[in-house]
């Protein structure tokens, strides 16, 4: 009988389909192994999943807790079993502890989860299915810190604006406060109020994270890191000599009160705020790299937050008009920042230009105070070079030893930071931002920490004057006598 020799190319073939095979399943378990590590909390905290009820259905939800242990939210069971979610601090944490009715909000829907999943003992857990009562969801521990956020809320009074305290190092949020607020304990009941679209209150709102205001004087940062990279070692030879009023062509751009700031270097233009210095110093700047710096630091682009937020909006485009370019250059114009973002390229300095990503949450714990998962900072990346943060350090540091800031200058700390004013609406235009309908003008102030282990705060509030006045309030010195400096970013906004 003859032999069948063998083909070599449908062994090759068989070969080649078994490679395919192998590769499948090797791309099969990748993914499933990047969507267990990256993902998959993500998809089952997600609130159309039919998973999450069915866990609330079998489990006490847990407690939010302060970073000392006290309790922002728990839920209260009556004799009749009833399940009642109590918010003990009323109003204090209303936006960054959120909601769970009406749907949820904040941590509240942040951490969802974590606080309908039970780790109690074993045999606690079998008792409870055996008597058909529900297990003690887990307790989530946050990064907020009571006193800190008492703090800041009393800082705002009754006016309208935000606060946030972050450490640049490490990304930890310690408060965030946001006004006029709400109180989670009667969201249901007063729904239709709270959505109401004839109010201009816009409780609901977070205007730390969500709230959309011209970044005033601040923006200077940003326009003075862009002349620097375009003048590398040189930008101290910038000179500009001011008489408080700047003419450029047609336009007319002044200083605060027409203030004749005289000779003025780089720094010292910096430090005074100078606005006829930083409009022509706008008018010298390539555009695309002013564009290109600006999505650099987070503008127009995505944010590594974990929490509802707006993007930040820059659109001056490279064909821009002078009016425009001085307007920009300056802070002002149609550029748009949210708070959060101001705060997070504020840290960025003080960590020496590289950004930690903000989280709210410390750890994880069973109802016994067992750890159950710990959350630990992240680096975002880099917004800057050392070189470059550290050149805008000394800059900020100069704005409170010798210009604007000068009212948080104090021996119990070195601070360093940014005033300015910002118009909103009025000459610039009238229309909403942010969820509310602006009002004229305004003001902006900022401090940051001079050191990058120090928590640094930003914050708008809906004080009058400029940010000379209201950028540096009260209530930084008593941040400051506990030791630990504050910086505050002020902005004026009906």
């Amino acid at each position: 009988m003859k032999k069948t020799r063998p083909n070599p190319r449908a062994n090759k073939n068989i070969l080649w389909f078994a490679y395919g095979v192998v590769g499948v399943f090797a791309a099969m378990g990748l993914y499933m192994g990047v969507f267990l590590q990256f993902q998959s909390e993500d998809v089952i905290n997600n609130p159309y999943n039919a998973r999450i009820a069915g866990m609330a259905d079998r489990v006490v939800r847990g407690k939010l807790l302060a970073d000392d242990g006290t309790v922002i939210a728990e839920t209260v069971v009556g004799e009749d079993g009833k399940e009642t979610r109590s918010y003990p601090y009323g109003e204090l944490f209303a936006h960054v502890a959120g909601y769970s009715t009406m749907g949820k909000t904040g941590l509240e829907s942040l951490v969802n989860f974590h606080l309908l999943s039970s780790h109690v003992n074993l045999m606690e857990k079998i008792i409870d299915e055996l008597s058909g009562e529900k297990s003690t969801g887990d307790n989530v521990a946050t990064t907020l810190n009571l006193r800190l956020q008492q703090t800041a809320w009393d800082a705002l009074g009754d006016r309208r604006g935000a606060v946030i305290a972050m450490e640049p190092d490490t990304g930890k949020v310690l408060a965030m406060v946001s006004k006029p607020a709400f109180d989670p304990n009667t969201v249901e009941a007063e729904w239709d109020s709270l959505v109401n679209g004839d109010s201009k209150e816009a409780r609901l709102l977070n205007r730390a994270t969500q709230g959309l205001y011209p970044p005033g004087s601040t923006f200077k940062v940003i326009t003075a890191l862009e002349y620097m990279r375009e003048h590398p070692g040189a930008y101290d030879g910038f000179h500009f000599s001011c008489d408080g009023i700047y003419e450029y062509e047609n336009i007319r751009i002044q200083c605060y009160h027409k203030t004749a700031h005289g000779e003025e270097d780089f720094a010292a233009s910096f430090a005074n705020s100078c606005n006829g210095a930083f409009a022509s110093l706008g008018l010298e700047l390539d555009l695309d790299g002013l564009k290109g710096l600006s999505e650099q630091l987070l503008f127009n682009r995505d944010q590594p937050l974990s929490i509802p937020y707006k993007q930040s909006v820059y659109q001056m485009e490279a064909d821009a008009e002078d009016w425009e370019i001085m307007q920009t250059a300056m802070g002002q114009g149609s550029t748009l920042m949210t708070p959060m973002h101001n705060l997070m390229v504020m840290a960025a300095i003080a960590n020496d230009g590289i950004l930690m990503k903000p989280y709210f949450v410390d750890h994880v714990e069973n109802p016994g105070g067992q750890t159950v998962k710990k959350f630990k900072p992240e680096a975002y990346g880099e917004l800057m070079v050392a070189n470059e943060a550290a050149a805008l350090k000394e800059l900020l540091v100069r704005v409170v030893n010798e210009g604007t800031g000068s009212s948080l200058r104090t021996d119990a700390y070195q601070a360093a930071g940014k005033t300015g004013s910002a118009g909103v609406g009025g000459s610039s235009g009238t229309g909403t931002t942010g969820g509310i309908t602006p009002g004229t003008g305004g003001s902006t102030g900022g401090i940051s920490p001079a050191f990058g282990t120090e928590p640094g705060v930003c914050g708008s509030t809906g004080a009058g004057g400029t940010g000379r006045r209201t950028g540096a309030p009260q209530n930084v010195q008593n941040f400051a006598s506990s030791r630990i400096l504050f910086p505050h970013f002020v902005q004026n906004m009906v």
